[in-house]
């Protein structure tokens, strides 16, 4: 299976929500790893890895993120895998 790599700037109410455990909990339950971290300008950044069909799944999961979250939007790049072994809060 081909391993692809997206990295993710997701905006809104990301911060304070729970929305790293939750996108960790999310990406391990699909089978993907890389991290994900809070920037200090409020947004919240993943690099994610796996296969394409996965990390569209988390693409979409994170337009939504956990309860609290309010996403206004997401940008995202399709990069060159770094081999992660797992999903990390950073």
């Amino acid at each position: 299976m081909k391993t692809s790599a997206v990295l993710l700037k997701i905006q809104g109410r990301v911060q304070g929500v729970y929305y790293r455990a939750s996108a960790q909990s999310k990406a391990q339950g699909l089978g993907l790893t890389g991290w994900v971290k809070n920037s200090p300008n409020g947004i919240v950044e993943s690099h994610a890895e796996g296969s394409q069909k996965k990390l569209e799944e988390f693409i979409d999961w994170c337009h939504q993120g956990p309860p609290a979250a309010s996403v206004s939007s997401i940008e995202s790049d399709w990069i060159s895998p770094k081999g992660y072994q797992d999903f990390e809060i950073r």
